[in-house]
Order: structure tokens, then C-alpha cells, then sequence
């Protein structure tokens, strides 16, 4: 990987902790929608050196499209679109309220995972939500919500859950995510099918 390369994956790393985790922590303020004046981010030490057009290029550059910037005023301001473990006040989400909203609502795991998930089903764990993809890797509309390395897909039947009152939302890049139960859990009978990346075969 070429050293420009390695450098702007490092601060998309950083910015993504920042947006997402350790705003608080680093006193940032976020504001309504999850959005922070770039000018205090860049203030941090991680950004030392960092300027306003290498930002620029990262965001419109990610191909996750983990990012948003806007300019207001001729100030710039910057939010990850999703993944939060921080709670945002009125993050840019759109519910999802009948299932022919989302043809497809998977999630993609590994083997490791596996018992547990179908012992208990899916949780958000530090995250406010948990994450689903419109489809698989590859195909049209999916951006994000899943790692291409991901063994697993889990198919969630949308309409049952969203019958049991479970909400579901769709993020700025395309992200569905679900908060679950009051435990954070999507439990297993809303699984339509699991299957394996390998084989395309279902597992029970």
C-alpha cells in the first residue's frame, strides 16, 4: 500500500473513532444529527498536520461512504453516518415501516459467533444499533453494513419483526440498523434463513 494510502486510512480510522466512540471523551461536541465543527476536529493531536482538503478527499473518496460533510456559513462540519456507540440527537435516519421498504435485511457474521448468535440472536453490543445490509456484498445499493470477509449471512424476516413492534431504520449510505429489544437483542425467531457464504447452503 502506498504511503498516501496508509496515511489516508489512518485518519479515516481516527475519524471514525472520534465521530462514532470517543467524542465525549475528547470533549468534542456533537451537535443535532451527529454533526461536529471540523475546525474542532482538526484541532485534536490525532489530526495534527491534517488540513481541510485531505478531509475532503477521505470522505468523498470512501467507498463505505462513512462519512458526511456539509458547509453552513462557510464553516465545515463532519458526521460518520452511522456506527455509533455515543447517543446522537436526531441522527439522519429514515424508518422503515413495511417491509417492501427493504427487499433484503441481512446481516453478515462469522462461525466464531455462530452459537452464540443462534442461541440468543443478534445483539448491538457497544453500539446503539444493530447492523444490517440491503443485500450482499457486491450487489446494487450496498454500500455498507457488512464486512466482505463475513462467513455468515443471516436473513431477518422484516415483516415479522416489524409486526412485533421492532424499529428499523435506514442510515445516509444505506446502512438498515435496528436497535432490538430492551436487551439490544434481535432474538432468532426473526431469522428467515442463515446461510453459508461458502456454500450457499442453509443452516439450521
Amino acid at each position: 500500500m502506498a504511503e498516501s494510502s496508509k496515511t489516508d486510512v489512518r485518519i479515516s480510522k481516527a475519524l471514525s473513532w472520534l465521530l462514532r466512540h470517543g467524542a465525549e471523551k475528547e470533549g468534542l461536541i456533537l451537535g443535532t444529527g451527529g454533526w461536529a465543527k471540523l475546525e474542532d476536529v482538526l484541532r485534536k493531536p490525532t489530526f495534527k498536520k491534517v488540513k481541510v482538503d485531505k478531509v475532503k478527499e477521505i470522505v468523498a473518496n470512501c467507498p463505505k461512504q462513512r462519512f458526511a460533510l456539509k458547509e453552513e456559513n462557510g464553516e465545515f462540519y463532519i458526521r460518520a453516518n452511522q456506527g455509533h456507540s455515543i447517543q446522537v440527537d436526531d441522527l439522519d435516519l429514515e424508518e422503515i415501516t413495511i417491509a417492501s421498504d427493504a427487499e433484503s435485511v441481512v446481516h453478515g457474521t462469522y462461525y466464531r459467533h455462530w452459537n452464540s448468535i443462534k442461541e440468543q440472536g443478534l445483539c448491538r453490543m457497544n453500539r446503539t444499533h444493530i447492523h444490517f445490509a440491503p443485500g450482499l456484498p457486491g450487489e446494487a445499493g450496498v454500500i455498507s453494513g457488512m464486512r466482505s470477509s463475513c462467513q455468515i449471512f443471516i436473513y431477518v424476516d422484516l415483516a415479522k419483526a416489524l409486526r412485533d413492534g421492532f424499529k428499523f431504520f435506514k442510515s445516509a449510505n444505506n446502512v438498515i440498523m435496528c436497535s432490538g429489544n430492551e436487551a439490544g437483542y434481535l432474538p432468532p425467531e426473526y431469522f428467515l434463513k442463515v446461510v453459508d457464504k461458502r456454500t450457499n447452503k442453509e443452516l439450521v
